[in-house]
């Protein structure tokens, strides 16, 4: 198969900031990922007009003709791609789907795939991976993988930003070792059920407020899937719309009342 590269761009006063807040989202070591500055930054005059850095990380995949370990670091790297996903977003389209989910392997590279990335990232907790009924307008069933232990916020982070780069790794391995797109979701201790009824009644409470005021209700940034919560919550709601607006990962939900 083609080999593909995971990347992810992070932005941070300093250089140094950028590469560690970068391998914080990630969960991986140093040695694991490539950098590439893309800009410096610069202090400005006085501490005014300064521009923050940019760094884009690369995750070393194994070559072809080796071993398949979802961590192996490349002899060589690679040329970094042009494009990129950011990690908050949902699960990417691996190879093409050959034959429908649905099969017990599948299961079982999915729970070894997150184990072993637990493994590297020095976690210890118990995987268990189930299908779950298709997403409004998939065709197949979702493959959800559970991580249940102690004190596991670590696989959580700030606005979920290192459970969905997690995701978004283990999405990419799975796919690759199948040999097919499998569509799969990992939850920890049940935190994706909390935090969608969370939204759902945020959605509700906020479409609220603004018809009250008569004014638009900007809410705090969210990665993708979690405005996708909002905007199927409230997309049959006769009097309220919604819309994403800014720029990734500062993209928030607007609730605009209709006139």
């Amino acid at each position: 198969m083609s080999e593909e590269k995971t990347t992810l761009e992070v932005i941070a006063p300093t250089v140094d900031e950028a590469i560690a807040n970068g391998l914080g989202q990630l969960g991986l070591p140093r040695e694991m990922v490539d950098v590439e500055v893309l800009d410096a930054g610069s202090r400005g005059l006085f501490g005014l007009g300064g521009r923050q850095a940019r760094v884009r990380l690369s995750i070393r995949w194994a070559g072809e003709g080796q071993s398949s370990s979802p961590a192996a670091p490349l002899a060589e790297n690679p040329a970094p791609k042009k494009e990129q996903a950011p990690a908050a977003a949902a699960p990417v389209v691996a190879p093409a789907r050959t034959e429908p989910a649905g099969d017990e392997e599948t299961l079982r590279i999915a729970t070894q795939v997150v184990s072993d990335l637990l493994e590297r990232m020095k976690v210890r907790a118990r995987v268990t991976a189930d299908y779950v009924r298709p997403e409004e307008g998939g065709d197949q069933p979702t493959v959800m993988v559970e991580i249940q232990g102690n004190d596991l916020s670590i696989l959580i982070g700030r606005r979920s930003e290192t459970l969905n780069a997690l995701q978004y790794i283990a999405n990419l391995i799975v796919g690759r070792e199948a040999g097919r797109w499998v569509p799969l979701m990992i939850d920890v201790q049940g935190y994706r059920q909390r935090r969608e009824r969370q939204l759902r009644q945020l959605a509700r409470r906020m479409a609220e407020q603004a018809l009250h005021t008569g004014r638009r209700q900007v809410l705090e940034p969210m990665p993708a899937n979690e405005r996708r919560v909002i905007h199927l919550e409230l997309r049959e709601h006769e009097n309220v719309s919604t819309e994403s607006v800014g720029d990734e990962p500062n993209r928030k939900v607007t609730i605009v009342p209709k006139k």
